[in-house]
């Protein structure tokens, strides 16, 4: 069997690329992927990833015609949740410490879910 090693890319479509990948470059530091192949592109850190096919009808990810959500680390919930809304974005937190760490949701300026997650430390 073949093991993988990590996701080497997560590809969508969107109504304006170039404006969707400035805003996830301005609000998570996601660089834009680079025109020439000597460019150095958004490099993520090691850490936990959840890969997880959902039931074609959960309401998870919020709009039924929605195929997928996603999920993003980060270190200070807090923090990002206030520098985002700061900037004008809604989020909502999940009130609930979970066993794996604290949540909230937004969603991309063309309505795309996006998971906060800040793992619980071990």
């Amino acid at each position: 069997m073949v093991k993988v090693t990590g996701i080497g890319g997560f590809f969508f479509r969107a109504t304006d690329p170039d404006g969707l990948a400035a805003w996830y470059d301005a609000r998570f530091g996601i660089l834009p992927v680079p025109q020439d192949y000597d460019a150095a592109g958004w490099m993520q850190e090691a850490g936990p990833t959840v890969f997880a096919p959902f039931k074609q009808d959960t309401t998870y990810f919020g709009r039924p015609e929605q195929a997928w959500m996603l999920n993003l680390r980060v270190r200070d919930l807090d923090a990002a949740v206030t520098e985002l809304q700061a900037a004008g974005v809604a989020v909502t937190v999940d009130p609930e410490t979970y066993p794996n760490g604290r949540f909230a949701r937004l969603h991309d300026p063309e309505g795309n879910p996006i998971e906060l997650w800040e793992p619980r430390e071990a």
